[in-house]
């Protein structure tokens, strides 16, 4: 990941610990995703292929200390009842910046199958207010995902 994208994540430059992959803000963030992916009744491959990449490249992280994450994340929203925990995980452990790049990679995660069901827009509408994103931004977050998807 590009020191740009890890400054918009709240990331330090040199932030790549191994210890890093299990923090609170990022497990809430591997968490989303698997709920994402899960609305729409199934947890394909692909999906999880894409959420495997993104912490990869977005967060920096080395293969191995994904699928860590991937595994916590997939923990917490299995035992999750709502999502105000995750969400106020990442209020506190990014920026509003890092909030939309965050934003952006869940857009990438319900398309990944190529379709939007309506539960995976109504959750995705549900935490970019929670995570005070606006309708505009998050908007424009999606926009950013589907061009990225399509050059992917």
């Amino acid at each position: 990941m590009n020191d740009f994208l890890r400054s918009l994540l709240g990331l330090e430059p040199d932030d790549r610990q191994a210890s890093a992959d299990l923090e609170p803000r990022l497990v809430a963030a591997a968490a989303l995703m698997v709920e994402a992916a899960r609305l729409d009744g199934e947890f394909s491959e692909g999906e999880r292929r894409r959420i495997l990449r993104l912490l990869t490249e977005r967060f920096g992280l080395p293969p191995e200390a994904a699928e860590r994450l991937l595994a916590a994340g997939e923990g917490e929203a299995a035992a999750s009842v709502d999502l105000h925990a995750f969400t106020s995980a990442i209020k506190d452990g990014f920026d509003h910046e890092g909030r939309i790049a965050l934003l952006e990679m869940l857009w990438a995660v319900v398309y990944a199958d190529g379709r939007l069901h309506d539960y995976e827009a109504s959750l995705l509408r549900r935490v970019a207010g929670l995570l005070y994103v606006s309708d505009g931004e998050s908007a424009e977050a999606r926009d950013r995902a589907l061009a990225r998807l399509a050059w992917s």
